[in-house]
């Protein structure tokens, strides 16, 4: 290891949190610094799922032309604010451009060695924090109508198998036996073993923090105005009206980090998928395991007292209030996946996630400035991520050589200057 740092932490969602342990565990100084205090954004609303299969992007071959009827069906898991489209549209053509086989597969590449152990990750990254207990090993199940829906989806699975994964295929009543709470309208289930699930993903994140809290870190809850650099080297950070002094400096505010990686000469396309969830509180029957209903996109996650239901994006900004659709549409799935399941309460939830044009985070070093570092834009899968994103970090920041080609996640791909 090099020399003890003093490293400020911009964003204190599941990646900064991951960052600030291991560097702990490297023996630096870290200053964890957020607008709203740790997990109180999308490390709160995500899905639960340690989806580490999920290395299919949303940009698959087809896309472009299933959207439009999508966006018009309200039966459909995506939504558009139409005021904010003018404002979309040249992020929208630089993503929608990567909707071909060839990208297809490099995004699948550069996603699997973030993504693809995510329940060693966590387990390794929550070791001795008091974090473990929300951690739960579980399988994960795509589920499907019938045979032939899942073979609609054959080139995703192409592309999990060619990366390592398997998966046990439950048909009829195979996969009723497994578990009988779902409608016989569904009948068939790719499970996916090795997979697993956090069952307070808010609480997890907030013990993660609280655990670099105890063992001499620094939370502070303040809006970060600039990163300052002196001869090109970083000396500090704004925040809260001041000037805290440091030797790195780390922006991990996901959807928020585009205005301090700009400063830093990184212009990335960084757009809000704005994702939803609707929370069953105290449902008469719990799912064995996590599970993505194919018909609806949607994720349903067993959680502490409630179940999970995650899935919708909607194109809109930071600014536009929720929807009610979303909300609407994933009630409906609820009832159609989970026949005559009551439950006592709901909660709903809006928040954020940070998406680059191309689907791939970004981690690494800014290129001309020495102490500046990067990793956000992780999409729907940051809780997956998050402790791989993390470690990755603190390894680059320590001189180490990560076992990863870090390459395709390099903030340079976006520079300015």
């Amino acid at each position: 290891m090099n020399e003890k740092k003093t490293i400020a932490i911009i964003g204190a969602g599941i990646v900064g949190v991951s960052a600030a342990v291991w560097l702990q565990r490297d023996g630096h100084d870290v200053l964890l610094i957020d607008k709203a205090g740790p997990a109180e954004g999308t490390s709160h609303g995500n899905g639960g799922v340690l989806a580490s299969c999920s290395i299919v992007p949303v940009t698959v071959p087809g896309l472009l032309a299933k959207a439009p009827k999508m966006l018009l069906s309200r039966s459909q898991p995506l939504y558009m604010k139409w005021g904010y489209l003018p404002k979309l549209i040249p992020w929208l053509t630089r993503y929608l451009s990567h909707a071909n086989p060839a990208d297809v597969e490099r995004i699948a590449s550069a996603l699997t060695p973030i993504i693809g152990d995510s329940l060693n990750d966590h387990k390794a990254l929550a070791e001795g924090t008091g974090a473990e207990k929300w951690i739960v090993p579980s399988d994960y199940l795509y589920l499907y109508r019938d045979r032939a829906h899942f073979e609609d989806d054959a080139f995703g699975w192409d592309i999990r198998r060619k990366h390592g994964f398997n998966w046990e295929e439950l048909e009829g009543p195979a996969f009723h036996a497994y578990d009988p709470i779902y409608s016989e309208e569904i009948g068939f289930a790719a499970k996916l073993a090795d997979h697993g699930h956090i069952t307070d993903p808010g609480r997890y994140v907030k013990d993660l923090a609280a655990h670099v809290e105890a063992n001499g870190g620094r939370i502070l809850r303040a809006n970060v105005d600039d990163v300052v650099e002196e001869n090109g080297k970083v000396t500090g950070v704004r925040a809260g009206g001041e000037t805290l002094a440091c030797d790195t400096a780390i922006v991990t505010a996901g959807v928020w980090s585009g205005p301090l990686a700009k400063r830093l000469g990184i212009s990335v396309p960084l757009e809000s998928e704005r994702g939803y969830h609707l929370e069953l509180i105290a449902p008469s029957a719990m799912p064995r395991s996590p599970v993505m209903v194919a018909s609806g996109k949607f994720v349903a996650t067993p959680m502490d007292g409630r179940i999970r239901l995650a899935g919708i994006v909607e194109f809109g900004g930071l600014d536009a209030p929720p929807s009610r659709a979303p909300f609407e549409l994933m009630r409906k799935n609820a009832r159609l996946a989970f026949p005559g399941m009551t439950w006592k309460e709901e909660v709903e939830w809006m928040g954020h996630r940070p998406a680059t044009t191309d689907s791939i985070p970004v981690i690494g070093a800014a290129p001309r400035i020495q102490g500046a570092f990067m990793g956000f834009g992780h999409h729907h899968i940051g809780l997956t991520g998050g402790p791989k994103t993390g470690r990755l970090l603190a390894q680059m920041i320590a001189g180490r050589t990560p076992n990863t080609d870090m390459s395709a996640y390099s903030p340079e791909r976006f520079a300015t200057r």
